[in-house]
């Protein structure tokens, strides 16, 4: 059973999740599992994860093809449970309750594809869809706080098995890191009477030396104090605090967004391991003008070590304006 425990001094949780290390270990590397009939999120291999909570299809499917695109299935060795019980427990200094949740994996296309730059266009617009869908599925549940979208693809990134896919974690709680972040943007929209996110959007747009690309509703850049090499953000340039809100429109542009980047970003740094998470509203929280969502995209192409560690300060050895260059000059 898992376990929330929190820390006595900073005040940050932590997951004890023993049956998360049954997982199976594929092999994240460019090799095609399919073949070996081994991967379980292909077609033909549905029995090998719980029964689907979402399907999502393209218009466009042939005879003989599967008949999904994107599939959410609950996480067959889940960090959190669905369950009742979120009483705390208290033993002096140390706190800790029932590791309650929920925790689902997007299978993000029907084809063997390891990275998702692989996929088209609309196939990613189906993976948005898809976490829209299962967002508005848990804003409606009470015992949530937050709701945390992520992704790792490559296995310096933590994935276990290649096939693309996303996941999925729904928390009683709001964690530290997009706490903070929505503590001080509030701060900032209490003393400036503006969101901090659609000032920066605006401050990037006119230096310019760090955006990869925008179109009329996304804007794509590497943030000024960019943690890691290559850090990027997609940001809607319309005010928005919860990603599920988004029209038709706004998901085709970001699809186009979300897709042009991840090439750029393939064909850069020649196919990097990376983590993508989206950082939303809260599940708790109705819309408003403080926080703006944002997905935030970390390819691993060096090392956090030691220092980031001990410090919590992190050592980038390429500048942002530097990777925006770069980015921008890669072929499509």
């Amino acid at each position: 059973m898992p376990e929330f425990r929190k820390d006595p001094v900073v005040e940050r949780w932590v997951i004890i999740a023993a049956e998360r290390a049954k997982r199976p270990q594929g092999k994240p590397e460019r090799v095609h599992m399919a073949d070996t009939g081994i991967c379980p999120f292909c077609p033909g291999n549905e029995s090998m994860t719980p029964p689907a909570v979402l399907v999502l299809a393209e218009d466009n499917a042939l005879p003989g093809e599967a008949n999904w695109s994107v599939r959410v299935v609950p996480n067959k060795y889940p960090a959190l449970v669905d369950q009742e019980n979120l009483a705390p427990r208290t033993d002096g200094l140390f706190n800790s309750m029932h590791g309650a949740g929920a925790h689902e994996v997007v299978i993000e296309s029907a084809q063997h594809e390891i990275g998702m730059a692989a996929l088209s266009e609309r196939n990613i617009e189906l993976v948005l869809h898809a976490y829209r869908g299962r967002l508005r599925q848990w804003r409606g549940d009470q015992r949530w706080g937050y709701a945390l979208i992520y992704k790792n693809q490559g296995a310096e990134a933590g994935a276990t098995l290649a096939h693309s896919h996303s996941q999925i974690a729904a928390l009683p709680m709001v964690p530290k890191e997009p706490l903070e972040e929505i503590e001080a943007a509030k701060k900032y929209f209490a003393s400036a009477g503006r969101c901090v996110y659609c000032v920066i959007a605006q401050r990037e747009s006119e230096i310019d030396r760090r955006v990869v690309l925008e179109n009329e509703r996304f804007m794509v850049f590497c943030p000024f104090a960019s943690r890691v090499a290559g850090e990027t953000w997609i940001l809607p340039k319309r005010h928005s605090s919860c990603f599920e809100s988004g029209s038709k429109e706004d998901f085709l542009a970001l699809a186009r967004s979300l897709r042009e980047t991840l090439v750029r970003l393939s064909r850069c740094f020649n196919e990097p391991s990376l983590n993508y998470f989206l950082h939303n509203n809260p599940l708790s929280e109705p819309e408003n003008d403080y926080c703006h969502w944002h997905l935030e995209i970390l390819p691993k192409l060096h090392h956090v070590a030691g220092f980031e560690w001990g410090s919590g300060c992190y050592m980038n050895p390429l500048a942002p304006e530097d990777a925006a260059r770069q980015l921008r000059e890669a072929s499509l």
